[in-house]
């Protein structure tokens, strides 16, 4: 690795922009017809469901997640599942953690689906947020049903996957794949447990209609969760760098070219949780 010398730094700092300019910049709205009826199929099975996983990407724990899945989903017991958590920055996992309670979002455990870390606490998570809910008409059933919500290509499927792996000792259940769009329908239910016998429905990632704002759309592409065209590839590649810059991380940009989005180490959290490191891609990584 070559080193960086130290007059090119100093001018290169002074350079340094102290904001991006959002002004003007859009994000194109994608809300394509399998979200919407996707949606609306999840609002329809509710009845058959004892609790809701919503997964999201650890690296933007604070920003992305669609408000409409709190409106169409109602009082459901809520687990949040924050993962590729191999790919953020966890040294504010605790500030992260009491920045979400303050929101109410009281069950949060962080996951790497790829190597099935933290997997084997969501079962036990879920068998006590069912058990300590009332289950209206589901009371006398002795299995329980699960619905995995959450935007495109947080890694709803690879959760499904990891936990028939951890509990069941199966192969893939559902298709992955490192863009978002690749699971399209409300799935038959998928067992992922016997002892409690578990079944979990995968469901397509959805975005709310229109992204709260243009730094919210630039962080959901750099993890791979809107198309890059939607934000613009040249502005991505702008905040990018911006945000390398930001934390002197001089060089690294230059690696991250040739993977796919979802295979990068880019930490871009909100504000209030403090200083974030933007980490260098990691080889042979598969997330959906």
């Amino acid at each position: 690795m070559k080193l960086i010398p130290l007059a090119l730094c100093s001018a290169a700092r002074a350079a340094w922009r102290d904001s991006f300019p959002l002004g003007g910049r859009e994000v194109a709205r994608w809300f394509p017809g399998h979200m919407a009826k996707g949606l609306k199929k999840m609002q329809s099975s509710l009845k058959l469901v004892d609790c809701i996983i919503e997964v999201h990407d650890a690296r933007i724990p604070l920003s992305g997640r669609n408000p409409l899945f709190q409106e169409a989903l109602g009082i459901k017991p809520h687990l949040l599942i924050l993962n590729k958590m191999d790919l953020a920055d966890l040294k504010e996992q605790q500030k992260i953690i009491q920045h979400l309670e303050g929101e109410g979002l009281k069950n949060v455990i962080f996951t790497n689906c790829v190597k099935d870390e933290n997997i084997k606490q969501v079962i036990p998570k879920v068998t006590e947020l069912v058990g300590s809910s009332y289950r209206y008409h589901r009371g006398e059933n002795v299995e329980f049903c699960i619905m995995v919500i959450g935007v495109p290509n947080v890694g709803k499927s690879s959760l499904i996957n990891s936990l028939r792996r951890q509990h069941l000792r199966k192969g893939k259940a559902t298709r992955v794949g490192g863009e978002p769009g690749i699971t399209r329908a409300v799935m038959s239910r998928i067992q992922v447990c016997e002892r409690p016998l578990m079944f979990l429905l995968d469901t397509p990632g959805v975005l709310a209609p229109r992204i709260e704002s243009v730094e919210t759309g630039l962080k959901l592409a750099l993890c791979g969760t809107v198309l890059d065209h939607l934000v613009g590839e040249e502005t991505l590649a702008d905040y990018l760098l911006y945000t390398l810059n930001r934390h002197q991380l001089f060089g690294q940009g230059l690696q991250l070219g040739s993977w796919p989005w979802s295979h990068r180490r880019i930490y871009v959290s909100n504000s209030p949780v403090g200083p974030h490191e933007v980490q260098p891609p990691h080889p042979h990584h598969s997330h959906s």
